[in-house]
């Protein structure tokens, strides 16, 4: 950390404006954890005082905040230890997720809405930033597809732990018959990759499409072809974006998730040559069912991956899910 900062003190450090981003990118990498280590010992030392002050004058009047401030010492340190767990390439970059309704139309559409909102509030929690990308909504009720930008902290190193199939079971609130009903939605998640050398792509391989952006907001940006969408032929992979008023925005986001997808890709190739080399059968976890919530008969919400379960639905889908994205990392750790 300290020859970290010293290259940073000599002059001429920004003239490769590239390689002092990477050493800035590092420098924080490594100062993060450290900073919410002291913060969280602070915080214990200041929780301490506040329960002997408590007992010595027999004041029960603060029961309740030192409750509340140590449920969350206890989230943050479950947090801060996970995170020495995030070595991955793209680990501490942002993250980029993806949610796509399965079959049965506004049922699934509302499901997809739903996580929506819980992948939100998680990242309101972590004092995240949520940018909706691509947004398109439903016919009745719920969502198409979204695309949404989430900024922080090591949101990708999280947020990949919610690749793959939810399952809702519930009473249908678009049933007159009052039956119960069983949805499922996809998530995907990419890292937010910026200044990415590595993936070229060739421009003969694109096919652009502009049109009207729609959804809210869309009475200012839909008098023109503003969004766009890019198809990568060789592929097949598609990517939209039609959250700025720029067609050239718009087109440069695109590209950055186009080459997220890319990259993905490769890196999946890449593992399963790996597996093939070793002798391996490789479980092929996209698409898999990962985690059920059920609200009725019973309220249920388990983790089929790692058999974490709660039957507190409401609060996961407030957007605690911390526990299962810690438990998953922590048996992906174990099996490496």
């Amino acid at each position: 950390m300290r020859e970290l900062e010293s290259r940073m003190a000599q002059p001429g450090f920004w003239d490769d404006q590239e390689e002092a981003r990477r050493v800035v990118d590092e420098l924080k990498a490594l100062k993060e954890p450290l900073e919410a280590y002291e913060k969280l010992q602070a915080d214990v030392q200041d929780l301490d005082m506040l329960l002997e002050l408590a007992v010595e004058e027999a004041d029960l009047s603060v029961k309740g905040e030192i409750e509340e401030g140590l449920r969350d010492l206890k989230r943050r340190a479950a947090t801060l230890e996970v995170q020495v767990l995030l070595t991955g390439q793209y680990d501490r970059n942002d993250a980029i997720l993806f949610l796509h309704p399965g079959a049965g139309g506004t049922e699934s559409q509302d499901w997809a809405a739903m996580l929506m909102r819980m992948y939100t509030r998680w990242a309101e929690r972590h004092d995240f930033r949520v940018e909706v990308l691509d947004l398109l909504d439903g016919e009745e009720a719920g969502i198409k597809s979204a695309t949404l930008l989430i900024a922080g902290a090591n949101a990708y190193g999280f947020l990949k732990a919610e690749r793959g199939v939810h399952r809702l079971v519930r009473i249908s609130p678009f049933d007159a018959s009052g039956r119960r009903h069983t949805s499922f939605a996809s998530v995907d998640v990419m890292p937010d990759i910026e200044g990415v050398d590595d993936v070229e792509i060739n421009p003969d391989d694109l096919k652009i499409d502009t049109y009207r952006a729609g959804g809210p907001g869309g009475q200012h940006v839909n008098k023109a072809d503003s969004a766009v969408r890019i198809t990568h032929l060789p592929t097949g992979i598609v990517v939209q974006c039609q959250k700025e008023r720029s067609q050239r925005a718009n087109r440069a986001t695109a590209m950055k998730i186009l080459k997220a997808k890319l990259i993905e890709r490769m890196e999946e190739e890449r593992a399963r040559e790996l597996a093939e080399l070793r002798g391996e059968q490789r479980e092929i976890a996209w698409g898999n069912q990962i985690r059920s919530y059920i609200f009725q008969p019973y309220t249920l919400v388990k983790d089929h991956r790692t058999g974490v379960e709660t039957g507190n639905v409401n609060a996961v889908m407030d957007g605690e899910i911390d526990e299962f994205i810690h438990a998953y990392l922590e048996q992906q750790a174990r099996s490496a």
